[in-house]
């Protein structure tokens, strides 16, 4: 789908109704839910104070949406985990994380359906079991990076395999250095987002 980089500004009132500065009019949570799906850019902002509250509102986009029936994306378990990252330690890691898994996702998504509707031997659940795994893998690498003793708690698994997989033992190849190379460009990026906002604070 194509992007649209114009970016519009919605504005919030005290009042909660939200304005859409581009087609002067009023809007709704279900109206910014389209507009994401359209790929239309736009930034939320308290209209008294100018404040970008983007994140609330698309959470409560989220919260709307798993609302309602038959519509649920976030597993009970997922939340769960989610919830404990806040205030851990590896806190600062995961939204880039979770932002290149589903920027990663995203890019497959047609091979992904074209992988669930013409599935035979495979079903559905063990696709994405396979895609998690993937991800997980990518995670205890980029965890590695940074303290090997995460990383091995997090499953033996060599790079390029999987746990219990004994061809995945002592396992090299351009796939694994290329990958290890476009994580480190990842975790680099994250690390220099991170000394940025730390001198916002300081200044």
């Amino acid at each position: 789908m194509a992007r649209n980089d114009e970016v519009t500004v919605i504005k919030k009132y005290a009042n909660r109704r939200l304005y859409n500065t581009g087609t002067s009019t009023y809007v709704t949570l279900e109206n910014l839910a389209v507009m994401v799906k359209n790929n239309e850019e736009f930034v939320v902002q308290d209209a008294k104070t100018g404040e970008d509250i983007t994140r609330s509102v698309l959470t409560q986009i989220i919260f709307e949406q798993e609302n309602k029936g038959g519509q649920n994306l976030m597993p009970i378990a997922f939340l769960r985990q989610l919830i404990r990252f806040y205030g851990d330690q590896m806190q600062a890691v995961i939204p880039g994380y979770l932002e290149h898994s589903m920027s990663a996702f995203a890019k497959e998504q047609e091979a992904f359906r074209d992988k669930v509707t013409g599935a035979i031997t495979q079903t559905p659940i063990k696709i994405m079991e396979a895609q998690v795994r993937r991800n997980t893998e990518m995670f205890r690498r980029a965890m590695m990076m940074f303290n090997p003793f995460v990383a091995g708690a997090m499953g033996d698994v060599e790079p390029g395999g999987e746990a219990g997989d004994p061809r995945s033992n002592g396992s090299t190849g351009q796939n694994r250095d290329d990958d290890l190379k476009a994580m480190r460009e990842q975790l680099q990026r994250m690390q220099e987002r991170l000394e940025a906002l730390d001198d916002k604070k300081g200044a």
